[in-house]
């Protein structure tokens, strides 16, 4: 018997999933609010394209849920781009198989 499929192709996507879920169960925001939203960013990806739950799929959602936090107030734009700069600087200047943390 094989082992069944990763639900997630990639461990970034379930995280953003699962950020995004938690988000909604604290009470940020409202799931249909969200829904409506993601719909838009899809759209706007175009529907023509294989969105199916890959890279192209989850970085929708990642730019849905980042621009969402902003509207709401929970996450400003220049601090998710800090952020996410001190993210790429850190696994860039990882050795291949350590683990990444950012700088201090």
């Amino acid at each position: 018997m094989s082992a069944p499929e990763p639900a997630f192709d990639a461990p970034w996507h379930a995280q953003v999933f699962a950020l995004t879920v938690h988000l909604n169960e604290a009470g940020h925001f409202v799931w249909a609010d969200w829904a409506e939203r993601f719909g838009a960013t899809l759209a706007r990806h175009g529907l023509g394209k294989e969105l199916n739950g890959g890279e192209d799929y989850f970085t929708a959602w990642l730019e849905t849920l980042e621009s969402y936090l902003a509207e709401i107030g929970m996450a400003a734009p220049a601090d998710v781009a800090d952020l996410r700069t001190a993210w790429e600087a850190a696994y860039l200047s990882t050795p291949h198989g350590s683990p990444v943390h950012l700088a201090d």
